[in-house]
């Protein structure tokens, strides 16, 4: 088993307009430093804007861009819905960028948000039309596990995100402090990557903190401990994906 936990600071930075808007990114892109691109997970981004701020029109291709709303509203328009569309706190989009699509992003102040690039083999999609899907909070399951509440986004078939990255599964994990321990079932053949949303606790018996990032590999269990309550954000993937991703690519151009 191995576990990485990398705190913010250790995480690439990134600003948008002179820092109305602003990232850390437990996956930066290639040039960005921080964690490189791995399994299915190209890019991901905390982004929080300090100020009403608008990311202008700008273009996509191929990867399948998520945006999970954490707190507060944004608005999103892209060139083939051809109009704004509003998102609220719990509410996800998805854009399949397929043969190419731009867009762009209102953040009013105080929102925050994830924004996550998934590689769905960008040789094949890139061949496909652009497609898109909001879904609101109330779409997806709740379910309570021994104390710990459990909100499943895309990989179960109750779940409603629909993606074209295979062996995909995406969910939300709260202790709320009542239940300190919780044993977990993990999948060897998965690579669970986890942001620490809120909370102190330790995970397979190391500290962890809010805006921790931690890989998980090789493992059939996760021992989860949680002080005044823990909330967890959690993406498990192939650690075989079956097909040469672009953020492999990128880093043997780059000699990585």
């Amino acid at each position: 088993m191995t576990l990485t936990i990398i705190p913010k600071k250790e995480q690439a930075y990134g600003q948008f307009n002179n820092g109305q808007i602003i990232e850390n990114k437990p996956i930066g892109f290639p040039r960005e430093g921080g964690t490189k691109a791995y399994s299915t997970l190209f890019y991901w981004a905390y982004a929080e804007a300090k100020m009403d701020s608008t990311i202008g029109l700008h273009p996509h291709q191929g990867f399948e861009i998520m945006s999970f709303v954490l707190n507060g509203k944004i608005r999103h328009f892209d060139t083939k819905l051809d109009g704004w569309r509003d998102l609220e706190k719990g509410d996800v989009q998805i854009i399949r960028a397929g043969k190419g699509i731009s867009h762009a992003e209102f953040m009013a102040q105080d929102a925050v948000m994830f924004q996550i690039w998934m590689d769905p083999n960008i040789n094949k999609t890139t061949q496909q039309e652009a497609t898109y899907n909001d879904y609101s909070a109330a779409d997806f399951p709740v379910e309570h596990r021994n104390g710990m509440q459990v909100t499943t986004y895309t990989g179960t078939p109750e779940a409603p995100l629909t993606m074209d990255t295979p062996g995909v599964t995406i969910a939300r994990w709260k202790l709320d402090g009542t239940e300190k321990e919780q044993t977990i079932a993990l999948r060897p053949d998965e690579v669970y990557s986890i942001y620490v949303l809120k909370g102190t606790g330790t995970v397979n018996g190391k500290s962890t903190v809010s805006d921790d990032f931690i890989i998980i590999e090789n493992a059939e269990q996760l021992e989860l401990t949680a002080e005044d309550g823990i909330e967890l954000f959690v993406i498990a993937s192939p650690v075989n994906v079956g097909y040469a991703t672009y953020g492999e690519i990128m880093q043997r151009s780059m000699g990585r």
